[in-house]
């Protein structure tokens, strides 16, 4: 007779066992390998941290050393050649159904481990049994997966959880991740928001906003968006499991703030995605509707794609995507000089300056020309911005 096991389940309750045993292996990805380990956002207690690397050794035998050089590498290199995990030049299908051996192959590189993977664990644990012995984890969840839950559902519950980071992490995340959804900020990559309800993943789902601010602990950004990850963050630090250490800037228009300052140069670089995402809303788009009638007709079939298409990070423009700007440009000076003044504001944070007095000097420069643009939306914007302030979590 075969074995049942110790629990004795319904057909969905072996369901709800292995969706929360693979929720836990997410919470501790990224909460853990991820925000903590990978970015230091966050700093755990030692029970957590003990915690989560004893379970993902049971349930993935990953080394943390490994997978934080991979992904700290997959951030240094993002969408170049040798980015481990890009689907842009590795395919996206390549990737969503082969990341896993993507991230093998990677995690083998010496090089990487040596220039990505410092400050993550080295104690006798570490050393002598999970990196040592990663099989042996494995194999003890296959043994306790068949002695709770009996031979098949066990094995069927043991086969979910080896398939969920694999395919969840290495091929969605990284391969769906970088090719569809939306995007909140312009960044350099081609990073996407795959859903706005980030539960499937711990919050990962939300890739655009991590790419934005990769050092923040949280991962949501517009009011909609849940990332409960940062809900389970939140938990333990009233339970004083964790301490969060960065967030994204919170900004402010600063009352009666009108210099160009020290201040004011930092909000900006430091919040450079949402100044991007402010010159979008409060200058490309009441432009592009005063000057629509302007247009010509073959151009103005196309307003819809211009803003995103002046916003689009430049390196991000396909061969077609530039071409299509160039005429836009092209056949007016007004959207000409916002788009110029974009590349203007860009430089303040993508070209090299001798001394932060350099750079004070462009941003002081930028705001003079464009209060004397002749364009009224962006003289405003640039009255505005003299005001503009970050908090710093």
């Amino acid at each position: 007779m075969a074995f049942d096991g110790l629990l004795d389940l319904s057909a969905w309750g072996y369901v709800a066992a292995a969706l929360i045993l693979t929720h836990v292996t997410i919470a501790s990805v990224t909460i853990f390998l991820h925000r903590h380990q990978a970015h230091r956002a966050l700093s755990l207690h030692p029970i957590a941290s003990h915690f989560f690397r004893f379970w993902l050794w049971l349930t993935t035998g990953m080394v943390t050393r490994e997978w934080v050089a991979v992904h700290r590498k997959h951030h240094a290199r993002c969408e170049r050649e040798d980015d481990p995990h890009s689907p842009q030049h590795k395919g996206i299908w390549r990737v969503l159904f082969a990341g896993a051996f993507l991230y093998h192959k990677e995690a083998a590189n010496a090089e990487t481990l040596e220039a990505f993977g410092a400050g993550t664990p080295d104690d006798w644990l570490e050393r002598n049994l999970y990196s040592k012995h990663r099989q042996l984890g494995i194999g003890t969840m296959l043994v306790a997966d068949l002695v709770l839950f009996g031979a098949l559902p066990g094995l069927l519950i043991f086969a979910v959880q080896m398939a969920w980071i694999p395919f969840w992490a290495a091929g969605v995340i990284n391969g769906v991740g970088h090719y569809w959804g939306y995007r909140n900020f312009e960044t350099d990559d081609e990073s996407r928001n795959i859903v706005p309800i980030g539960v499937l993943i711990g919050g990962e789902e939300l890739h655009n906003n991590h790419h934005a601010y990769g050092s923040s602990a949280k991962l949501s950004n517009k009011w909609w968006e849940f990332d409960i990850g940062w809900l389970y963050i939140r938990i333990m630090e009233m339970l004083g499991l964790a301490s969060v250490r960065r967030t994204a800037p919170r900004t402010s228009f600063a009352v009666g703030r009108a210099a160009v300052d020290m201040d004011m140069l930092r909000a900006v670089v430091a919040n450079r995605f949402h100044v991007l995402k402010l010159y979008g809303n409060r200058v490309v788009r009441p432009v592009l509707r005063a000057e629509a009638a302007a247009l010509r007709r073959d151009v103005k079939l196309r307003v819809a794609r211009i803003r995103s298409l002046i916003l689009r990070e430049e390196t991000a423009l396909d061969v077609r995507r530039r071409r299509d700007l160039e005429a836009v440009l092209g056949s007016n000076a007004t959207l000409r000089t916002i788009y110029d003044f974009k590349l203007r504001l860009k430089a303040l944070w993508t070209q090299q300056a001798k001394t932060q007095q350099e750079l004070l000097a462009r941003l002081q420069a930028w705001c003079a020309d464009a209060e004397a643009s002749g364009i009224a939306a962006l003289e405003e914007f640039a009255r505005q911005l003299r005001a503009y302030r970050a908090q710093f979590a």
